[in-house]
């Protein structure tokens, strides 16, 4: 489970040089902390590390999708971070051109108006359920 993929030229502009990468990633997770103790970041080439000790496996999934959602990352990698057994199921799914929350919404619900559930599940990514965009990588809980 440790590596998960992302667009590189996609997402929130986060910094300028490598140099200061994981220091801007690891203050952009701990501002809405997800559930990380003990969080660490490296970044190198493109890679994020993530280590740490995970609350829940929301959390990790959480804090992979804000490093991952940046720009000029390509991957993170979760090998060093311990996080309790995944219990719901989720999928994750890459933003098309075009989509919404609510045709993602039902997509994978059947129903345009639980588009709040991708929303709330995504908060720490999403700011405003109307400011998706296409390479976004976002969560969807299939469980409730």
């Amino acid at each position: 489970m440790g590596l998960f993929d992302f667009v590189k030229e996609i997402g929130r502009k986060l910094f300028n040089r490598e140099e200061e990468a994981a220091e801007k990633i690891k203050k952009h997770i701990e501002e809405t902390n997800p559930g990380i103790d003990g969080l660490q970041v490296e970044f190198k080439n493109g890679v994020v590390s993530i280590s740490g000790q995970a609350t829940s496996a929301e959390a990790m999934e959480k804090a992979v999708l804000m490093a991952g959602n940046v720009q000029g990352v390509s991957e993170v990698n979760i090998d060093k971070l311990q996080a309790p057994p995944v219990q719901a199921k989720v999928e994750y799914y890459i933003i098309k051109k075009g989509d919404t929350l609510s045709a993602i919404a039902k997509q994978f619900y059947g129903k345009a108006n639980d588009y709040p559930k991708i929303f709330e599940a995504n908060r720490e990514v999403i700011k405003d359920a109307n400011l998706i965009f296409p390479g976004q990588k976002i969560r969807i809980p299939l469980s409730t």
